[in-house]
């Protein structure tokens, strides 16, 4: 095992018909499907779909940081 780690940040957008943490929560379980070693998130846009004058879809942006396997 290292001494240090080293990261990667790639950017992925969640939504959701019902909160904003369910979009957060539901990108993050997709990407964890893919992604291993997941160790942060940061939320960089919020924004929704309108149906009707109320939200339709909560949908926000996240740079989701994991470590590289070897680091």
């Amino acid at each position: 095992m290292s001494d240090h780690h080293t990261y990667k940040k790639v950017e992925i957008v969640g939504s959701s018909k019902n909160s904003i943490e369910d979009a957060i929560n539901n990108a993050l379980a997709e990407a964890s499907k893919s992604l291993q070693l997941l160790e942060w998130f940061e939320v960089t846009e919020t924004r929704g779909h309108i149906v009707n004058g109320k939200v339709g879809h909560y949908q926000v942006t996240l740079k989701v940081g994991f470590r590289l396997s070897d680091s």
